[in-house]
């Protein structure tokens, strides 16, 4: 069954019937989806669907010929085609007729194969767009090279594309309808260790206890999700063993550059350089205080969450993983999992604010949403927000976010009030998120105050409720 991506498959639905030439660059990080959501739109179409491969020049025109045919056989007979150029040039030419969608997936592979094919493709779409009823779909696991090689101002493509949709990890909302039959608390835990990649996604089961699904695939040595870390790093890097050795330090807790510099011993320069590509491959995000530009206070950790897991409880327990004794790290996942889960947690809540204000619910229309940590004056310590979002100088939310097994208290309240009163706005709303409720004293507060929210975990499954495929 194929689950989410509404807003994708419809911008492509609207694309296809426009009955006329049509140019869409479809990327994202492998595992993403991207092949699933292209194959479950071409379903009951007329498509060529080609994925190129790493070899060379001649072997990729042949599977291309190969899959023309499929298609075409009617119109083709027994063509071969000398290059690409004459191969595309008889996919536009047929696309004259009759809507024709032609998919090439894996585009960087057969790109680089053919250096040439950038250039034939603008030739053809300058050619022939006018007259043309083909939608061209690019499709690409290699962000850098995607946004680099195609979409950039420098690429032969560039202006020619009439859409563009970078595929983006399923959010929360989305990810839980894969484990519908998991308790309210397993979805949220499921999501932090795998975040919202499909294939990840997948990987865990909604039948079974969150115990029996580690055993299954990050304490089993021979499951996909316990190599996968490394595969991906050795697939998109030259240097893997660097690369491990930078986000083992930024797991451990290393968030700034000098320590992460210290901690791998690597020198501050070449640490940045890692550390951007990493950020290029969403494996770790960099942050400032919001509102804030200042490269002094920027922080580094893991965005990607099955690597955020992997790195914190994997590496410590390979030797008794692959031994299969696990009932050690069982116990100390088990034990440190409610502090693992309050980043996780914060971005549920951040997820949960936006859903608020696309349905118009939420009193500030905020542009964005961050973290803040900085001086507190009045008490002389450092302090931290877990979410700010500002609507314009005068407006502004402010939010807790509270993962434990024990209610939000009235404390918890009251340093969120007076934390938001560090700036200067105007008219401010709070918001207190927590896992397990609120206690009396905490209820009896907010209702005195209007801009005051409490939303339970509960809460904000029930708002995340959407009608079944």
């Amino acid at each position: 069954m194929f689950i989410g991506r509404e807003r994708e498959l419809a911008m492509l639905e609207r694309m296809y019937h426009s009955d006329k030439f049509e140019f869409a660059v479809v990327y994202g990080r492998r595992r993403i989806g991207k092949t699933a959501l292209l194959s479950h739109f071409v379903q009951d179409k007329r498509a060529i669907f080609f994925t190129g491969i790493e070899q060379d020049a001649g072997k990729n025109l042949q599977i291309f010929t190969s899959e023309i045919l499929k298609v075409l056989s009617g119109t083709s007979g027994d063509a071969k085609f000398a290059d690409f150029y004459a191969a595309l040039d008889f996919v536009f030419r047929d696309a004259e007729r009759e809507r024709l969608i032609l998919i090439i997936d894996e585009y960087p592979y057969v790109a680089r194969a053919c250096k040439s094919l950038a250039s034939v493709l603008q030739q053809l779409i300058d050619r022939c767009q006018d007259g043309s009823k083909l939608m061209l779909i690019l499709c690409g696991s290699s962000v850098s090279y995607m946004e680099d090689e195609v979409l950039a101002y420098k690429s032969p493509l560039y202006g020619r594309r009439t859409a563009q949709l970078k595929i983006l990890p399923f959010d929360f909302k989305d990810a839980r309808r894969f484990w519908k039959r998991a308790s309210a608390e397993n979805q949220a835990l499921f999501y932090g260790m795998v975040g919202g990649t499909p294939q990840y996604i997948r990987a865990l089961s909604d039948t079974l206890s969150l115990k029996d699904n580690l055993k299954n695939t990050f304490l089993n040595a021979l499951s996909a999700l316990y190599t996968e870390p490394g595969s991906l790093i050795s697939q998109e890097l030259r240097e893997p063993a660097l690369y491990n050795t930078v986000i083992s330090a930024i797991a451990a807790g290393a968030s700034k550059l000098s320590e992460i510099s210290t901690k791998t011993g690597i020198s501050s320069g070449v640490c940045a350089k890692y550390i951007n590509m990493l950020i290029n491959l969403e494996i770790v995000k960099k942050e400032t205080p919001y509102g804030e530009k200042t490269s002094k206070k920027t922080l580094y950790s893991i965005a990607d969450s099955l690597f955020r897991f992997w790195y914190r409880f994997i590496p410590e327990n390979t030797t008794a993983i692959e031994r299969g004794a696990v009932d050690g790290a069982l116990e100390e996942i088990a034990s440190e999992l409610s502090d693992y889960m309050g980043p996780v947690f914060e971005e549920i809540c951040r997820q949960y604010l936006w859903d608020q204000l696309s349905k118009g619910k939420c009193p500030v229309k905020f542009l964005s949403l961050g973290r803040w940590w900085g001086n507190d004056p009045l008490r002389k310590e450092q302090a931290e927000i877990d979410i700010i979002g500002e609507q314009d100088r005068d407006t502004a939310l402010f939010a807790e976010c509270k993962w434990r097994n024990e209610k939000a208290d009235l404390n918890t309240l009251e340093t969120l009030i007076a934390r938001s009163r560090l700036f200067s706005y105007a008219n401010v709303s709070l918001y207190l998120f927590s896992k397990s409720g609120f206690t009396k004293g905490c209820v009896e507060r907010a209702a005195k105050s209007p801009e005051i929210r409490l939303v339970s975990y509960a809460q904000i499954l029930k708002d995340f409720q959407q009608p079944e495929n």
